[in-house]
């Protein structure tokens, strides 16, 4: 696939992207869950190891592929590696991923700052640019970056979303595709107030984005049905995308399937039920079953089209 070939699928593919990102603070929680405790393993280089294996693993299972996962995020350990038999020689991990028929994006936040007017902005992404280039040189198309809000502070969630764009503009100007995630905390006592304020500054920048460029956007599902629906008809954006949030798969697909033009990005979701110890067989019967039930919840709406 080339760039307009990726592009015209992530903007109108029959399918979800798959959020294969856990980075160096979710990993051990991540391997827990695919049944590695950590005193299985001893140090980051092995923890590494077996969470890369883990994501060989399901790319290259033969029901990972662009007929119903149209994208996956990537941690950057995970780009620059390779999916092999085993051996030393591999393919990097994008080429793989390409080669599926699944578009690849990579991760480039570094974390988040300590909470301040009820969010938590991106840290500092001092060498970002090389980050790009070396992305880009790999065959990734875009990228995704998250902050996080947690309580309806008008200032605070205007600040996440000037520093989304601000971020979005730097990879748009390296010739790839921005994913914009600032994630509601589904568990705030003021969700629904948040979900409002965050539609108003996301259209506001969105209405003020010089050029032609478009960005993508993931999101939390909103607590009213529907009410992102501004955003994924707005020329300037590619697509909407939604995060589990810490919802278990079967209910965040029912919440999504509420939505009328949101996609999945789900990573905890996709991943819940895979374990080491599965045979083959098992291990494709299981992630086949969450790529079903995930794309069911993406491209088979509940809710009737607003009139």
């Amino acid at each position: 696939m080339n760039t307009s070939e990726m592009t015209a699928q992530i903007a109108a593919g029959n399918g979800f992207i798959a959020a294969l990102d856990q980075s160096g603070g979710s990993t051990p929680k991540a391997l827990k869950g695919y049944g590695i405790e950590e005193h299985e393993y001893s140090g980051d280089d092995e923890m590494f190891g077996l969470i890369h294996d883990m994501r060989c693993r399901i790319i290259r299972s033969k029901v990972f592929n662009g007929n119903k996962v149209i994208g996956a995020i990537l941690f950057e350990r995970t780009m620059d590696g390779v999916v092999g038999d085993g051996s030393k020689d591999g393919v990097p991990v994008p080429q793989a991923l390409i080669a599926k028929g699944v578009v690849p994006f990579i991760k480039i936040d570094k974390g988040l700052e300590d909470e301040a007017n009820g969010v938590q902005l991106m840290k500092p992404m001092p060498d970002l640019d090389a980050l790009l280039a070396k992305s880009k040189a790999l065959g990734v198309f875009g990228t995704k970056e998250r902050s996080v809000i947690q309580s309806a502070n008008r200032e605070g969630i205007a600040a996440v979303v000037a520093q989304q764009f601000e971020v979005g503009h730097q990879v748009l100007a390296a010739g790839m595709m921005p994913m914009l995630e600032p994630e509601v905390n589904i568990k705030s006592p003021t969700r629904a107030e948040i979900d409002q304020i965050l539609l108003e500054e996301l259209l506001k920048a969105l209405d003020s984005m010089p050029g032609t460029d478009k960005v993508m956007l993931k999101l939390s599902l909103p607590v009213k049905s529907g009410l992102f629906d501004p955003l994924v008809a707005h020329p300037r954006v590619l697509r909407v995308v939604a995060l589990s949030g810490g919802y278990a798969r079967g209910q965040a697909c029912v919440e999504l399937a509420k939505n009328h033009g949101i996609i999945a990005s789900f990573s905890r979701a996709l991943l819940e039920d895979l374990r080491a110890q599965m045979t083959e067989d098992e291990f494709d019967a299981s992630l086949g079953a969450a790529i079903d039930e995930i794309h069911c919840g993406s491209t088979q709406k509940t809710a009737p089209v607003a009139a």
